[in-house]
C-alpha cells in the first residue's frame, strides 16, 4: 500500500473532524529566505494526503501558513548584507523586499514558494501569521502561557530538560521603539500588559536598550516556537499536522508541543505523520548555502509529474537524497519511465497507484502515458546539432510520434538542456570533435577501427547492426572491450567514455565516420 493511502486509511479509521465535518489539513514554513527543497515534502505529504482523502470522498482543507511573523535572524548570502544588517532582529513582515514590486521581505520569498508550489500541483488555502496575530485569534491563547508560565516552564524542563529563569515569559515582545522581536525579553505579567526590555544583542541583532510595559495582544507579541506550534492547533481546529522525524523524537519539539496542547490549551494534537529529511547530494543543507538546494532550484529541473515523483515517491520513512550534479536526475526520469511502462503492460499495482498520482489532480482522468524518449539519450542527442530530436526518437521508438509525444519529447528536451548547462556531470557533456584529436592509439585499437570503417562503408548500417559488430570485432581482432571502445570516444569526443557506440555512430553523417575512422587508423 502507498504511503498515502496508508496514512489516509488511519486518519479515516482512528479521527473524527474537530468541527465536525471537514478535516483541517495544516502546515506552514518560515519565511527567512529562498525555501529548502526539504520544506516541499513537508508540503508534498500533507497535500497528497488531503487528495486522498477527497478520493474517499472525506472532506478536507489544506490549510498553509506563510510565517512571516518570525524574526529576520540572518542575512543569506544572495541579498545584499549592507542593506539588511540593520534590520536583524525585526519581524520579517516589517523588513523590506529586496524587491520593491513586494510588500515585504516575507512575501518576496513567499511568492516564489507558492510558485512551486503551484508548478507542483499542491493548492492549499494560504494564510499569515501576522493575520492570525493581529486578528487577535491568537489571544486567549497568549493569556492562557502567560498565566500558565509556571507550567510552561515546567513542561520545558521535564520535557526537553530546558531550564527557564522564574521570571521568563513564553512571549517575544515587538519592542516599540526599533521594532526588533530578537532582542526582547519580556516578564510580570499583570493580566494585561507585560514588563519588557529590549536588551538582549543575539548574534548580529543590536538591542535599543527602550524598556517598558506593553499590553501583548493583536500582533504586538509572538509566543515562542514551541507554544506557538501548539496554540495554532487549538486556535484553528488543526485535525492533520506532521513534521520532520527529527521534530518527533522524545523531547524533541512536537513532544513538547503535544504535552503544551493536552496540559495548557486542553486540545488534542493532530495526528502526526512524521517524515524522513529530503537531503541533496548526502547532506542536510541549507538552501542558502547549497546550489540546486532551494525548491526553486529542483523544480526548475523537472516537468511537474516528475517533481511529483521526487517528492511522493519514497515512502515518508525513508530518505530522499538527490544530487542534481550526479545519476540523480537521469535516474529520476528512468523511474518515471518505467512507473509508465508497467501501466501501459497492465500492471495494477501499488507502482500503477503512485504513476497516478504523479499526475496533477486536474489531470488525473485523463493521464495517459505516452513513449518518450529516455532523458540519457535526449541530454546526447541535444548536444550534437547534426542530429534531428524527432528523427532519433522516432527511430528509437520504431514508429512515428503521436501529437502528445512530441510535445512531451520537446519539453524533456528543454529540461534536458537545463539540466546540462546548470548541474550535469562532465560524464553527459559531449562535444564532436571537428578534426581528429591528438590521440595515441595502440596497433590492435587501430586494426579495430579500420574494420569497422570497412563493415560500414560497404552499406547502410543501424545503430544495432554497428552495435553487434563491435561485440564481433572483440573477438576477431581480438581486443579488449574497454580498448575498443575508449578509441571510438577518443577519436569522436577526445574523451574516454560516451554514449552507446553503435547508435552514437549511426547517428553521425556517413561518410565523416568513415573518414575518421580511417584516418584514425594510419
Amino acid at each position: 500500500m502507498l504511503w498515502a493511502d496508508r496514512i489516509a486509511d488511519q486518519i479515516r479509521d482512528t479521527r473524527k473532524p474537530k468541527n465536525g465535518s471537514t478535516f483541517l489539513i495544516r502546515d506552514e514554513k518560515t519565511l527567512s529566505g529562498r525555501v529548502h527543497v526539504g520544506s516541499m515534502r513537508s508540503v508534498a505529504v500533507h497535500a497528497l494526503v488531503g487528495e486522498v482523502l477527497h478520493d474517499y470522498g472525506i472532506a478536507n482543507e489544506f490549510r498553509y501558513e506563510l510565517n512571516d511573523f518570525d524574526p529576520f535572524d540572518s542575512i543569506p548570502h544572495y541579498v545584499d548584507r549592507e542593506q539588511f544588517l540593520a534590520h536583524i532582529g525585526k519581524p520579517l513582515y516589517t523588513v523590506p523586499s529586496p524587491d520593491p514590486a513586494y510588500s515585504n521581505y516575507a512575501e518576496y520569498f513567499g511568492a516564489e514558494f507558492i510558485d512551486v508550489h503551484r508548478r507542483a500541483g499542491f493548492f492549499p488555502n494560504y494564510y499569515r501569521a501576522t493575520e492570525l496575530y493581529q486578528s487577535g485569534k491568537m489571544d486567549p491563547y497568549i493569556k492562557i502561557a502567560l498565566e500558565r508560565a509556571s507550567d510552561v516552564r515546567r513542561i520545558l524542563k521535564d520535557v526537553c530538560g530546558s531550564e527557564k529563569d522564574a521570571d521568563w515569559l513564553p512571549i517575544s515582545v515587538v519592542c516599540e521603539h526599533c521594532g526588533k522581536m530578537m532582542t526582547t525579553r519580556a516578564y510580570d505579567f499583570d493580566g494585561e500588559t507585560v514588563g519588557y526590555s529590549c536588551d538582549k544583542n543575539p548574534d548580529e541583532a543590536v538591542a535599543c536598550g527602550h524598556s517598558g510595559r506593553i499590553a501583548p495582544w493583536s500582533g504586538k507579541a509572538k509566543l515562542f516556537w514551541k507554544v506557538d506550534w501548539a496554540a495554532k492547533w487549538a486556535a484553528q481546529g488543526v485535525d492533520v499536522e506532521g513534521g520532520g522525524k527529527d521534530h518527533s523524537t522524545k523531547g524533541g519539539s512536537r513532544d513538547v508541543a503535544n504535552h503544551m496542547s493536552r496540559e495548557l490549551f486542553n486540545y488534542e494534537p493532530p495526528f502526526d505523520t512524521p517524515y524522513e529529511f529530503f537531503l541533496v547530494g548526502g547532506k542536510k543543507m541549507s538552501s542558502s548555502k547549497g546550489q540546486g538546494s532551494s525548491a526553486k532550484d529542483m523544480c526548475d529541473l523537472f516537468p511537474p509529474e516528475i517533481y511529483r515523483l521526487v517528492l511522493i515517491g519514497k515512502d515518508i520513512r525513508e530518505q530522499i537524497d538527490i544530487d542534481p550534479s550526479g545519476e540523480s536526475v537521469p535516474d529520476l526520469y528512468d523511474w518515471y519511465d518505467e512507473l509508465a511502462a508497467g501501466v501501459r503492460e497492465g500492471k495494477a499495482d501499488d507502482y500503477a497507484r503512485l504513476y497516478a498520482l504523479t499526475a496533477l489532480p486536474k489531470d488525473r482522468a485523463a493521464q495517459g502515458t505516452p513513449w518518450q524518449m529516455r532523458f540519457r539519450e535526449l541530454t546526447f542527442i541535444v548536444q550534437m546539432p547534426h542530429l534531428s530530436l524527432e528523427q532519433e526518437a522516432e527511430r528509437t521508438k520504431g514508429s512515428p510520434l503521436t501529437e502528445e509525444e512530441r510535445a512531451k519529447l520537446q519539453e524533456r528536451a528543454t529540461y534536458a538542456r537545463l539540466w546540462l548547462t546548470t548541474y550535469a556531470p562532465d560524464t553527459f557533456r559531449y562535444e564532436l570533435q571537428e578534426s581528429l584529436p591528438s590521440v595515441a592509439l595502440s596497433d590492435t585499437q587501430k586494426k579495430a577501427l579500420a574494420a569497422l570503417a570497412t563493415f560500414i562503408e560497404h552499406a547502410e548500417r543501424t545503430g544495432e547492426d554497428i552495435h553487434l559488430r563491435l561485440h564481433e570485432l572483440k573477438t576477431e581482432i581480438p581486443i579488449a572491450p574497454k580498448d575498443l571502445f575508449q578509441a571510438l570516444y577518443r577519436v569522436f569526443l577526445n574523451r574516454d567514455s560516451g554514449p552507446k557506440a553503435g547508435w552514437f555512430l549511426a547517428g553521425l553523417e556517413r561518410g565523416f565516420v568513415i573518414r575518421r575512422l580511417h584516418e584514425a587508423s594510419l
